[in-house]
């Protein structure tokens, strides 16, 4: 899970540089230019007067940790959303169809580290986690009954929405999920007595990572 063969060259925040020689200390929580050749590390600070690479080795007794900061544009869905009780209607849980654009801020952690691939031979190891916060935009459908337009004898239908909302993304290459509140804003002719609307609501997202 979150496994990565190469790491990306770019610009890295060195969280930490395992070591207690004098090129961690020195180049430890510095904006570094990164390029990766098989077990080695060249790295670049953008405080250097001049662009001089400067060799850090992984080793199998300590590891490096890197951050890479970004903006995320996602499409995800929301399988589940979880209404509160209201007007005498209980918790719900809607299943129904929802999909929403989300942009939002991503900061990507690299913990790598040397390991033994034989036993004459090592590789670079580097595991990859991705955190996110954002907003999102999108539409979804609901359930329209009597029981949450208080009109009896009313049309039952799947009604549409409008959603908007804060959301949270865990991302490990393998998976991307993640925590949702918003609120709704129904379409149609039921908005002014449907129960919900604009009411928070939370919920469970799976997305697809565009960029």
């Amino acid at each position: 899970m979150g496994r990565v063969s190469q790491l990306e060259d770019g610009w890295y925040r060195a969280m930490h540089l395992g070591g207690a020689d004098s090129l961690a200390r020195q180049l430890s929580r510095q904006e570094l230019y990164v390029q990766q050749h098989a077990d080695t590390l060249l790295l670049i600070p953008r405080s250097a007067p001049t662009p001089r690479a400067r060799r850090y080795q992984l080793r199998p007794d300590h590891h490096a940790l890197l951050l890479n900061r970004r903006f995320d544009l996602d499409v995800f869905t929301i399988p589940v959303k979880v209404r509160p009780a209201r007007a005498g209607v209980p918790v719900q849980l809607n299943t129904t169809f929802n999909a929403a654009v989300y942009l939002g801020r991503r900061l990507d952690f690299y913990y790598l580290s040397q390991q033994a691939v034989t036993p004459w031979h090592r590789a670079a190891r580097i595991r990859a986690t991705g955190l996110g916060y954002g907003a999102f935009l999108g539409l979804g459908s609901t359930a329209i009954t009597a029981d949450v337009t208080g009109r009896a004898g009313g049309p039952e239908y799947e009604g549409f929405v409008l959603h908007a909302g804060a959301a949270t993304l865990y991302d490990a290459r393998s998976f991307n999920v993640g925590l949702a509140a918003g609120l709704d804003h129904l379409l149609g002719p039921d908005r002014r007595v449907w129960i919900y609307q604009h009411r928070p609501w939370v919920g469970i997202l799976f997305g697809l990572d565009l960029n």
